[in-house]
């Protein structure tokens, strides 16, 4: 700047020259303008980046966390989220003694499992119950034992049972006149029933899901309860042996 003024003065009187120069200042500062201004364009963008990282760092983050919490979001259609509460189960004693009760009993607490066979107890929930307890033991060997719930209204109080070769043929073999016309004809592929002929029919759910129980040397036993109306599936699987039937003790009640 210092070298430009010193020229205007030594070219003061000739006006030829002064325009030279006024043009030439002119364009220098042009330059520089434009220079400066590139610069400030250069640093804006660089001020507008810096603060737009956070804002995409803000909202990978939250992607993250929302697929993180979808898993979350599943398990509120899983059943312990609609109220089916796991079962209590115990073992006692004096199984000789238990299945002498069971035998002079009412009703068929003794049953014939075959080799290869499924036996299902249906217990429908009782209008004046609040929880299944149940008690079961063999004669020599184990048997697979596990409790399914269907959720709907039972026609009947009484506690029937049902022997399958397999345990798909026991689900497929449900029993209609369980249920009343309660049932709910549906086309939507997304309710998770089972549908016969349009109508719809509820799932089982899995309280206890099916082991084999060493019920020959102790009694098992346990309770559940209800998660609402419908009818309690215990299963007694003897569908792994080939060659042995079982011979089964059991007995089932409600509380209040």
């Amino acid at each position: 700047m210092f070298t430009a003024f010193k020229h205007c003065i030594t070219l003061f009187g000739d006006p030829q020259k002064q325009g030279n120069l006024i043009k030439q200042l002119q364009e220098q500062h042009y330059i520089q303008y434009i220079q400066q201004l590139q610069v400030a364009q250069r640093e804006q963008k660089s001020s507008d980046s810096n603060t737009e990282t956070p804002e995409k760092e803000h909202i990978d983050i939250k992607n993250d966390l929302n697929i993180e919490t979808e898993p979350e979001e599943e398990k509120e259609s899983e059943p312990e989220e609609q109220g089916i509460v796991a079962a209590s189960m115990w073992t006692r004693s004096e199984i000789e003694a238990f299945k002498q009760s069971v035998a002079k009993g009412e009703g068929d607490g003794v049953v014939r499992v075959g080799h290869g066979e499924t036996v299902t107890v249906r217990v429908p929930t009782h209008p004046h119950g609040s929880r299944l307890f149940w008690e079961f033991a063999t004669d020599h060997y184990d048997i697979g034992f596990g409790v399914y719930f269907e959720f709907g209204t039972p026609t009947t109080e009484e506690v029937s049972v049902h022997v399958s070769e397999s345990d798909d043929e026991d689900l497929d073999d449900m029993d209609d006149e369980i249920f009343d016309d309660e049932a709910i004809r549906t086309n939507d592929l997304e309710s998770g029933s089972l549908t016969a002929n349009g109508f719809s029919k509820p799932l089982l759910h899995e309280i206890v899901p099916v082991y084999r129980r060493d019920c020959q040397s102790e009694v098992y036993a346990g309770s559940h309860p209800y998660p609402g109306r419908g009818v309690y599936l215990l299963k007694f699987d003897n569908s792994y042996s080939l060659w042995r039937s079982k011979t089964l003790y059991y007995r089932v009640y409600y509380s209040h």
